[in-house]
C-alpha cells in the first residue's frame, strides 16, 4: 500500500457551487439573489469564511488622473493641487486587484472621506 494521498473520485457528489455573476448581476438590478436551501444554510458559519479573511487584496478607489513631468512631481509639496482629468460628481473607478470592478461617488461620512458603489462592472472570464 502507499502512503500518499489519492485524488478524488470525479464521481463522488459534491454540492453544486452557486452562480456568482448571476447573483451580482441581480443585485446590480436590485433583485435579491436567490437563497440556498435551509438544510444546506444550517452547518455553514462565519467560522467557515475564516480560511480568506486572511487573504490581501489591493483596492484603489481613481478619483482621476494626471500627466506630469518628473521634475515638477519633485516639486510637490502638503497643500498642493493637482488638477485631475474627472470633474466634480462623476463617477470614480473601483479596482481590486489592479481589475476594474465597480464605479461609485465619493461620499462624506462623519468628517471622512468614503466610497459608495453604484454600479458593479461584470468582467469578462479568459
Amino acid at each position: 500500500m502507499s502512503d500518499q494521498p489519492q485524488a478524488p473520485n470525479p464521481t463522488d457528489k459534491a454540492p453544486p457551487l452557486p452562480d456568482l455573476e448571476r447573483d451580482v448581476d441581480m443585485v446590480a438590478r436590485g433583485e435579491a439573489p436567490p437563497t440556498a436551501p435551509e438544510d444546506s444554510m444550517s452547518s455553514k458559519t462565519a467560522a467557515d469564511l475564516e480560511a480568506v479573511l486572511d487573504v490581501p487584496v489591493h483596492v484603489s478607489a481613481v478619483l482621476g488622473r494626471t500627466r506630469m513631468d518628473i521634475g515638477d512631481l519633485l516639486k510637490l509639496g502638503p497643500g498642493t493641487v493637482l488638477e485631475l482629468d474627472r470633474k466634480v460628481g462623476e463617477s470614480i473607478d473601483i479596482f481590486v486587484n489592479n481589475r476594474l470592478v465597480a464605479r461609485g461617488e465619493v461620499v462624506l461620512v462623519e468628517d471622512r472621506l468614503g466610497i459608495t458603489m453604484t454600479e458593479i462592472i461584470k468582467s469578462e472570464r479568459n
